[in-house]
């Protein structure tokens, strides 16, 4: 997955980068770039793999600190930083590493129905907690530069994944730490993040307001628009869901992928097929998600989904009410539930 990267590609890399650099973080003049570190006034981050290391030494992960020979033990009691979250969605981007050109195509237009990106090829967009880069992927194009954001391993999966992208930067943070200065980028989006914060996932937008001018967002539904039997079922999944994930085996994790896919997701798929026969596949639970999406793609999601040990759910109704910190707030009405744009 990772790959060891010579020094000197480092250079040029970023040889190239250094005004936009000095833009993103408010600093003109004060970017030096050194052989494997990027210098920014009076402090250095380490870059590895073309990835600027912005966390703090105790948010490091494992495959950091054995890279920066890091030996101090880490902080395990962080307040407001989920090391799970961390380890969890960098072993799930390790794993289902792979863009899925037509599929993730597909849910790109979907999650983006609401951004024109018109007037944007000058502009910088800013990818936070990118995954594999998977949106990115489908974003590198619309952009004069393209700033991806990520606080686990999975940062260097999308960069081998955006490997031929020369307008891209790469950055590992806490996206509750960033260092860029106010107004940074011309479009932010965040899409199936915050939720997984572990601080109320609406005042996480509102906080993401200073760095541009308009953010899209998406995070996961209430099911308040759904039959109540939905919510009656999430109850039970999120019991199961608090289990499994203080599972830290890949091994069984892998174990429990399958299971669930075979005795639960493609199931309801299958009776949700039978029922939209007479229109009426719309109430067959995960039926409308994941009728059209590959075996690799809902296993991926069930991963996302039962090992991810902080969910939060928001209505339509909640979403609104950040209009008292946004002077528009755009809802679609279209899957996924709910993904919505904030303008200052």
């Amino acid at each position: 997955m990772l790959w060891v990267q010579n020094k000197n590609c480092v250079m040029i890399y970023f040889e190239n980068k250094i005004n936009i650099l000095e833009n993103i973080f408010g600093a003109p003049g004060q970017i030096r770039l050194g052989e494997s570190s990027l210098k920014v006034a009076d402090k250095i981050y380490p870059i590895i793999d073309d990835v600027i290391i912005l966390s703090e030494p105790d948010k490091y992960t494992d495959y950091v600190r054995s890279r920066l020979r890091v030996d101090e033990k880490k902080n395990s009691s962080l307040e407001n930083f989920s090391e799970s979250i961390q380890h969890s969605f960098g072993s799930e981007w390790s794993k289902y590493d792979k863009i899925l050109p037509e599929e993730h195509e597909r849910e790109f237009k979907e999650y983006f129905d609401l951004v024109n990106f018109k007037g944007l090829e000058n502009a910088v967009v800013c990818d936070l907690g990118c995954g594999n880069g998977r949106w990115s992927y489908f974003a590198r194009d619309k952009c004069r530069t393209l700033a991806l954001v990520d606080f686990s391993d999975a940062i260097f999966v999308a960069r081998k994944n955006l490997v031929d992208a020369g307008n891209c930067l790469f950055f590992m943070c806490d996206l509750k730490c960033l260092p860029f200065k106010t107004d940074f980028c011309d479009l932010l989006f965040s899409i199936g993040v915050l939720h997984h914060l572990p601080t109320p996932c609406l005042d996480e937008v509102r906080n993401l307001k200073k760095y541009s001018p308009k953010s899209l967002i998406y995070l996961y539904y209430a099911l308040d628009n759904r039959p109540r039997y939905f919510r009656m079922m999430l109850k039970l999944v999120t019991a199961i869901r608090l289990g499994l994930s203080k599972i830290r085996s890949e091994a069984v994790r892998s174990i429990f992928v399958w299971l669930l896919t075979f005795i639960f997701y493609l199931p309801m798929i299958l009776l949700g097929r039978l029922m939209n026969m007479v229109s009426l596949g719309g109430y067959v639970p995960l039926y409308e998600a994941y009728h059209d999406k590959s075996l690799p793609r809902i296993r991926q999601d069930v991963y996302d989904r039962f090992f991810t040990g902080i969910e939060q759910r928001v209505s339509r109704r909640q979403i609104s009410e950040l209009k008292d910190s946004f002077a528009k707030v755009v809802i679609s009405p279209n899957k996924p539930y709910w993904h919505f744009v904030c303008e200052r």
